[in-house]
C-alpha cells in the first residue's frame, strides 16, 4: 500500500532499493468493525500533511515536548532506511484541508529515526521524529495547534481514532476502530481507505471531543511501510527504542 511512497522518495533520497523492504511473512487477516468519515477542518489541529516539492506525501502529528516543536511520523517518511539518507526540504501543514493550510506551513528539520531503521530498515522501528518551526514567528508549533501525548509500552489493544492524508485527497480521512497485535511484534487495525500518503498517521486514544487531541500509541508504518492493503494498517509497537528517541528529542529544550 505505501510502497509507492517509498519509490517516489527515490527522486529525493539516495540508496532506494527493493532490498530495503521488510522480509517478514504476511500477517493474517484482521476482522474489524470500523467507521470511516471525512475529516472536518477542525479535526485534531495537531495532525497535518507533510509536503515535499509542493505535494503532500505523508502524515505527521504534533506531540508534546518541552521545546513545543516536535513532530511524530513514520521513519520511512523521513529516512529511506538501509543505505539511504534523510529527506530534506519537507514542510508540515497542520490541519491542512482542501488546499488550505489554516496554521501555515512549518519548516521540518532535525529528523531522527532509530538506528535500527537507518541501518537495516527494521520494520519494528518505523517511527521517526522531527522539529517544525515557522520562519519569522516566535510562536511554537504546540502553542498554535496543541499536541497529543506520546505513550510507550501501552499494549496492543486500543479503541483508536486513525487519521491520514491519502495522496489522492486534499483532506484527511478518519477511522474509528480497535487495534490488535499482528502476528509480528506490531499493531494493526482494520480501516478502509488508508492508501498511499497516510503513512505516519497517528493512532489516537481517548481524543477530546472538542479538540481531537488525545494520546498517541502508534503511527501508520511498520509491516510493508504500513501494509499492502488499504483496508488494514500497521504500526511499529512503541517500545523502549521509541521512548529513548523521544526523550532525546524532548531534552533539546
Amino acid at each position: 500500500m505505501r510502497r509507492a511512497l517509498l519509490l517516489a522518495l527515490c527522486f529525493v533520497l539516495t540508496g532506494c532499493s527493493a532490498a530495503s523492504e521488510p522480509a517478514e511473512p504476511e500477517p493474517g487477516d484482521t476482522p474489524a468493525t470500523v467507521a470511516v468519515t471525512p475529516a472536518t477542518p477542525r479535526t485534531n489541529p495537531a495532525i497535518g500533511a507533510l509536503f515535499l516539492d509542493g505535494t503532500h506525501f505523508c502524515t505527521a502529528s504534533v506531540v508534546h515536548s518541552g521545546p513545543g516543536d516536535l513532530l511524530l511520523t513514520a521513519a520511512h517518511c523521513l529516512h529511506d532506511g538501509e543505505g539511504g539518507e534523510y529527506a530534506t526540504g519537507i514542510s508540515f501543514a497542520p490541519g491542512y484541508h482542501d488546499g488550505v493550510a489554516p496554521y501555515g506551513y512549518w519548516d521540518v528539520s532535525d529528523p531522527q529515526v532509530p538506528d535500527g531503521w537507518a541501518v537495516s530498515s527494521d520494520p519494528d522501528l518505523d517511527v521517526g521524529f522531527a522539529t517544525a518551526r515557522q520562519a519569522g514567528s516566535t510562536k511554537t508549533l504546540e502553542s498554535v495547534t496543541g499536541a497529543n501525548t506520546l505513550v510507550t509500552g501501552g499494549g496492543f489493544a486500543h479503541p483508536i481514532t486513525l487519521t491520514g492524508y491519502p495522496d489522492e485527497r486534499e483532506a484527511p480521512v478518519v477511522c474509528h476502530g480497535t487495534s490488535s497485535q499482528a502476528d509480528t511484534y506490531q499493531m494493526r487495525v482494520g480501516c478502509p481507505g488508508f492508501t498511499t500518503g497516510t503513512s505516519g498517521g497517528p493512532w489516537v486514544v481517548d481524543p477530546d471531543p472538542k479538540t481531537g487531541l488525545g494520546t498517541v500509541v502508534g503511527v501508520i508504518g511498520g509491516y510493508l511501510y504500513g501494509g499492502d492493503d488499504p483496508d488494514t494498517s500497521y504500526s511499529s509497537y512503541f517500545d523502549t527504542d521509541v521512548a529513548t528517541l523521544y526523550r532525546k528529542m524532548d531534552a533539546r529544550g
